[in-house]
């Protein structure tokens, strides 16, 4: 029993924290608000580690390459494999809302959020680059900061032997934040506990609200999704051995995703799950980070249902080939936006909402949808990353990458 508690001593640990923090939850209620400050400890020493931990692990894997040719293929790879499960789950969500049609009428909310009213060209330039370099220390100028780490690999890789002891700087620092989000991960069952804590106690009874018929259909086919359709990803993979390496692996980064909301928090368990899997390093330090950012399947879950709930609310029809192509579009951009402006879901609801001609009305009805899915979307999200990311493998490295790395 000895080995066996050794090897699993952590999932254990981190599922008893999360379970003790929703029993708290569901029992004090929102008393457990005291706890947050706990849980916001924890997730801001996450994102202080997680964006030096990004920029080594691209920058060093790409510095590592012999040859930018199979860096390329590496990145249009993810970048195809990313865009198909995207599609897949868009237009798996818009054959359940045709089953499961939602006819509830729902009430416009108030908007409490403000919501940037810069043009979208603005948005789209603010996502992609910053105008000031302490700027890309900030995790909402992710995605401007992976770019900066891809451009800072190539350069290290072009410049030779002249450019060996930087490269060598990378590797370390690479290791070295590897480790730092280790000791951070640590605190694990507390940090998510309180966060567990946090989130029943106080958003717990919204869930039974009015919004219980769109927040049912989500997370059903979220669920569904989460166990069939990354079941199959995996075992296409890597046949019956990719399903159970990624499930052996899954628990930690669910519980991540889960307890933070937040993909770029659940990077490094990404990362750490990649390992265990057998991935190749220079796979997972390219395709997860960039996943964080851009490969959202429960963003484009949420997308759609968000579609649907407005189409209901103002009782028009989401059934006719135009709105179905328009909304698998729609899907994909907002997958992209969403990944590192703030409020980026807003700037994405405002975009499908002003694409199908909705008056403002209709903004506050998505983004209560969108708040409330959160949880699910995250883990969806997230652990859709490492599936992905052995999809990548597949292809890159062959149908034995699995009994390679055994």
């Amino acid at each position: 029993m000895k080995p066996w508690f050794k090897n699993y001593r952590g999932i254990i640990w981190l599922v008893a924290g999360i379970v003790v923090g929703s029993l708290a939850g569901l029992l004090l209620g929102k008393k457990v608000e005291v706890l947050k400050p706990i849980g916001d400890v924890f997730l801001n020493l996450l994102f202080t580690g997680v964006i030096p931990l990004v920029f080594f692990a691209i920058a060093s894997a790409i510095a590592s390459l012999g040859g930018s040719k199979k860096l390329g293929r590496i990145l249009s790879v993810t970048f195809l494999i990313f865009l198909a499960t995207v599609l897949i789950s868009a237009f798996l969500t818009i054959v359940a809302v045709w089953l499961f049609p939602i006819h509830e009428q729902l009430m416009p909310m108030q908007i409490t959020e403000k919501i940037d009213s810069q043009p979208f060209g603005d948005q789209l330039t603010k996502l992609f680059t910053t105008s000031d370099f302490m700027e890309l220390l900030s995790r909402k100028s992710m995605l401007a900061m992976i770019i900066f780490s891809v451009l800072v690999g190539f350069a290290t890789l072009q410049s030779g032997e002249k450019g060996a002891a930087f490269a060598g700087f990378l590797h370390s620092g690479n290791e070295v934040f590897k480790n730092v989000l280790v000791l951070i991960m640590k605190l694990a069952p507390i940090g998510l506990g309180a966060y567990f804590a946090y989130q029943v106690g106080v958003f717990g009874p919204q869930l039974f609200g009015a919004y219980a018929r769109s927040l049912g259909l989500y997370y059903a086919f979220g669920a569904f999704y989460f166990v069939v359709l990354f079941s199959l990803y995996a075992f296409v993979a890597g046949g019956v051995e990719g399903i159970k390496r990624y499930w052996k692996n899954n628990i930690i980064p669910s519980a991540t995703a889960v307890g933070t909301c937040s993909s770029i928090a659940t990077i490094p368990a990404n990362l750490d799950a990649a390992k265990n899997m057998g991935i190749p390093d220079e796979i997972a330090n390219v395709a997860i980070p960039l996943g964080g950012t851009l490969h959202k399947d429960g963003s484009s879950i949420s997308s759609i249902i968000k579609m649907a709930v407005v189409f209901a609310l103002f009782g028009k029809s989401f059934n006719s080939t135009e709105v179905v192509i328009l909304a698998l579009g729609m899907t994909v951009l907002v997958s992209i936006v969403e990944g590192g402006i703030p409020n980026g879901g807003y700037v994405g609801e405002l975009l499908f909402i002003s694409a199908y001609g909705f008056p403002p009305e209709a903004l506050p009805a998505a983004m209560i949808i969108g708040t409330l899915v959160d949880p699910m979307a995250t883990l969806l999200n997230a652990t859709g990353d490492t599936v992905a990311t052995m999809l990548v493998t597949r292809v890159v490295e062959g149908k034995n990458w699995l009994i390679a790395k055994s």
